[in-house]
């Protein structure tokens, strides 16, 4: 194949990839009406792959993804793309082991991000998935790259593949797009269980080295090799 002919092929299935991975969104009650979406980055080139802005889930296809590159201009699709893709591609631009990113505005966690409050690791599926607490990114304005500059200043510092960012929802990164939609479910499942365990009384936070612990195991052994 010539590189132009490899890269159309790699589009058209991360066309393929993001739309079916909205469905999970949907699946797991992630999002409302036109909110949220999945980006992926095409490997190897400066473009992404990112949901039209305003679409329903219902109307959602492989040909309506739009391509945009990673200053957020569009290269190839006949609808406006989402209204966080500028956000996105300076993650993209800026996190370059990123190969998805999420955004929610899932129930449990945005209301955590209401708060401007983290969530803490009393979880050993935290420690997992997340290596210690969900932290809390700034308050920024929807349609430039500020959400994107507010989400990388916070996971650069952090092993959190999530970030609550205050007043507006969760935003999660992965090495792909499904990984991404991975650490939103896991989110949302966490936070749920957080705020239940808070109607009880205090969560017990899990020790610095446990956590340690159970993050290597979850990354490095956990699973098929």
């Amino acid at each position: 194949m010539t590189a132009t002919t490899e890269v159309s092929t790699t589009i058209a299935a991360l066309r393929h990839e993001v739309c079916a991975l909205h469905a999970e969104l949907t699946r797991y009650e992630l999002v409302i009406w036109t909110a949220g979406n999945v980006s992926a980055r095409v490997p190897g080139h400066e473009l992404l792959v990112i949901k039209p802005s305003g679409v329903s889930y219902d109307e959602l296809t492989p040909e309506n993804m739009v391509v945009c590159d990673l200053h957020g201009r569009v290269v190839e699709g006949e609808l406006a793309p989402s209204s966080d893709t500028d956000a996105q591609a300076y993650v993209y631009r800026h996190l370059p082991h990123v190969g998805g990113v999420v955004h929610t505005h899932s129930t449990y966690a945005t209301a955590w991000a209401s708060r401007g409050e983290p969530i803490p690791c009393a979880l050993t599926m935290m420690a997992d998935e997340f290596g210690g607490e969900i932290p809390v990114g700034p308050f920024a304005l929807i349609g430039d790259d500020s959400i994107g500059r507010g989400i990388v200043d916070t996971l650069t510092h952090s092993r959190s593949t999530a970030v609550l960012m205050r007043n507006h929802g969760v935003f999660t990164i992965g090495r792909s797009a499904r990984a991404a939609v991975k650490a939103a479910v896991m989110c949302e499942d966490v936070a749920r269980t957080l705020h239940i365990a808070r109607q009880l009384g205090d969560p017990i936070p899990i020790e610095q080295a446990s956590i340690d612990s159970l993050f290597e195991r979850y990354q490095n052994v956990y699973g098929q090799r």
